[in-house]
């Protein structure tokens, strides 16, 4: 479609039917391009999720477990003093930014329960994947802090980078009690040390060494690890969760260049549909998190 048939599509059709027409061209073009591949090039696993989109609309985690969670159910608390909205976490505030709305709140809370269902490719952690007590957590990509707030109570030490500016009154409003042990940074964690952007190798240059990475970075996954390569090389026994699924191919080449370095990789359960339409491009079925330990 021409810039100027675009401008004036967008102008014309609400953007709640714009993205129903976007949604089903797409599930047309992922459906179209698995049914022209030969039947033994998808495996057991691809052909679940497939079999999930055929019969329904399409979802960035194509299962039906995630149909389990509603936002009706979720309370939203208030916290007057701050004036600032809330929900419980495993028994702890979960703070939202300013700005939000209860019923944007609740579809992002949502979302996020989603997330980390058991069965959900985009779980971090398993049973026999863990953060562990004394762990020093490195949260890359930390938005509403979730991750770090499941585990806050046993690790040594939390560095949050949060590079949009309106999570970092939530974030610490979430992590006062534990002030102490959370430090939030504001930066962009990429393979640089300019402006506003930082390595990790940088900002670790005179810390104690990280023993717990997770990165959520949209689609600059690949920047952070970089700039952090010497002590991905190093023999510092470490735990990586990192979001594959941002770009095409993402899997493989974090999974050669841990591998590498010395870590034992495997993936979370499942596939994950990503739309964005810089980086709609087959592989369309896409692992959520690799997981990569090095003992």
């Amino acid at each position: 479609m021409a810039k100027k048939g675009k401008s004036l599509y967008r102008r014309l059709i609400p953007k709640f039917i714009r993205k129903r027409i976007d949604s089903n061209r797409d599930k047309k073009t992922i459906l179209s391009y698995y049914n022209n591949l030969p039947e033994t090039a998808i495996s057991k696993e691809e052909s679940l999720a497939l079999k999930y989109l055929k019969e329904n609309n399409l979802s960035v985690i194509p299962y039906s477990f995630a149909s389990d969670y509603k936002s009706n159910d979720i309370q939203v608390f208030k916290d007057e003093k701050l004036k600032m909205h809330y929900v419980f976490y495993e028994g702890k505030r979960l703070y939202f930014k300013r700005q939000s709305s209860v019923r944007g709140i609740k579809r992002n809370y949502n979302y996020l329960r989603i997330e980390q269902d058991i069965n959900s490719p985009h779980r971090y952690l398993t049973e026999d994947f863990t953060i562990d007590s004394n762990d020093i957590l490195v949260d890359v990509g930390a938005a509403e802090g979730n991750l770090a707030l499941s585990v806050i109570e046993k690790v040594k030490k939390v560095y949050l980078f949060e590079t949009d500016e309106n999570w970092i009154e939530a974030l610490n409003a979430t992590f006062a009690p534990w002030k102490e042990k959370v430090e939030i940074v504001n930066k962009f964690v990429s393979n640089q040390n300019e402006g506003n952007h930082v390595s990790l190798a940088q900002f670790f240059k005179d810390k104690e060494i990280f023993t717990f990475l997770k990165v959520d970075a949209e689609g600059s996954d690949e920047d952070v690890l970089n700039g952090c390569s010497n002590m991905l090389s190093s023999n510092v026994p470490l735990k990586l969760a990192v979001c594959c699924y941002h770009r095409p191919n993402d899997e493989h080449k974090f999974k050669n260049y841990l591998s590498k370095r010395g870590f034992s990789v495997s993936f979370s359960d499942g596939y994950m549909i990503f739309t964005e339409p810089a980086t709609f491009s087959p592989p369309y079925l896409r692992k959520g998190i690799l997981r990569a330990v090095k003992n």
